[in-house]
């Protein structure tokens, strides 16, 4: 048994490893194929990322980098490819900084009516998707990704003066009316130099506990697993495929609708044109970084955020701040082929020692009788 769980431990060291220089060896050819010295650039990108106020910023965006990436792989774990993650966290975030900007509560009630109103609003939305698939038979996604469309179709329409929206006073920037002071989350303050740490960290933490515990504790997350794994399998033992669709979907799109609220709590205090787009893609990569594993993905969104505050250090020497995209796709690519190359062996490994083992009984078999 030792020697078994050795090895297990063994090959799942081996394959963030293995993805690891892959990755690196990858981007320092790319590196010397520009003209550019590789060991610079990673000494550069580490003494900056190692920096306090570099590790603020890191923090800070891993905070959301996480949450969508815990939206993403509660699809995946149920074989599901939510891509409308970002039309989610993006209709969610708006709406909750619309109400929240229209009614002034104490902090008690009016931080829990934001975050209850972005995962209505992003479960309902991803909940369309699900019954779209479970109904009529329409991939997720296809119909994620025209909802995804759709939502910033009605975004643009509503996010417009004399709707939803207000000029700030430069006549300028279109937003939505500016959350009231009760509706400010607690920020960490780490010193007028390094800046603050999100308080709704504490929340993404938590985030990460529940989603480990209802997919890995509960009958829940059995069936959920049992569904991604084989759909006919779990029907035949009772589970109702269509149910766990939809439910699957609605947890993801809630889960979804909380990516924007650090954004939304502990920094802008509103919705506007510059409110981040794009953070349910990174969800995507980060969800396959981290293997739908709660402290994987967490680590993933560290390395993501990482990457992306340490591109800004390249470009002041020089290098192509492209690099670091180069870099991410390398990394995502080198993780997933890794994984699935160690999966293999690891099968034909067990193969071979099942083997083994019934050839020693048949030669034990053949003794005894003999």
């Amino acid at each position: 048994m030792k020697k078994i769980d050795k090895e297990r431990l063994l090959l799942a060291i081996a394959a963030p490893v293995l993805a690891i220089v892959v990755s690196f060896v990858v981007t320092a050819l790319v590196l010397v194929a520009t003209g550019k010295q590789p060991f610079d650039a990673f000494n550069i990108m580490f003494q900056y990322g190692v920096k306090s106020d570099s590790q603020v910023y890191i923090l800070d965006k891993a905070t959301t980098y996480y949450i969508a990436g815990l939206a993403v792989a509660i699809g995946f774990r149920m074989n599901l490819f939510n891509i409308g993650v970002d039309g989610q966290y993006r209709m969610g975030a708006f709406f909750a900084a619309a109400v929240g900007g229209a009614v002034s509560l104490p902090s008690f009630l009016q931080i829990p009516l934001i975050i209850v109103v972005a995962m209505l609003v992003g479960g309902m939305w991803a909940g369309i998707a699900g019954v779209l698939k479970t109904t009529r038979g329409v991939s997720e996604v296809i119909a994620t990704i025209m909802l995804n469309a759709i939502a910033t179709s009605i975004i643009g329409y509503l996010l417009q003066p004399g709707r939803l929206g207000h000029l700030d006073a430069a006549q300028t920037q279109v937003s939505t009316s500016p959350l009231p002071a009760s509706g400010h989350l607690f920020n960490f303050n780490m010193g007028e130099l390094n800046g603050d740490i999100y308080g709704f960290i504490v929340v993404a933490v938590l985030l990460g506990i529940a989603y480990w515990f209802v997919l890995g504790r509960t009958r829940f997350g059995f069936d959920l697993r049992a569904v991604g794994q084989s759909e006919s399998a779990a029907e035949a033992s009772g589970v109702s495929v269509k149910r766990m669709v939809i439910t699957s979907m609605l947890i993801s799109g809630a889960m979804a609708g909380l990516i924007g609220m650090p954004t939304l709590l502990n920094d802008a205090h509103q919705f506007g044109t510059e409110f981040p787009a794009g953070v349910g893609f990174v969800g995507i990569s980060v969800a396959l970084l981290g293997r739908n594993n709660p402290v994987g993905v967490a680590l993933a969104a560290l390395l993501w955020a990482f990457l992306e505050r340490t591109s800004t250090q390249l470009e002041f020497e020089n290098y192509d701040k492209e690099i670091v995209g180069v870099m991410q796709g390398v990394i995502v690519l080198s993780v997933v082929i890794a994984y699935e190359v160690v999966r293999r062996y690891g099968i034909k490994r067990q193969q071979q020692k099942v083997g083994e083992e019934l050839a020693a009984q048949a030669k034990n078999k053949q003794e005894v009788t003999a």
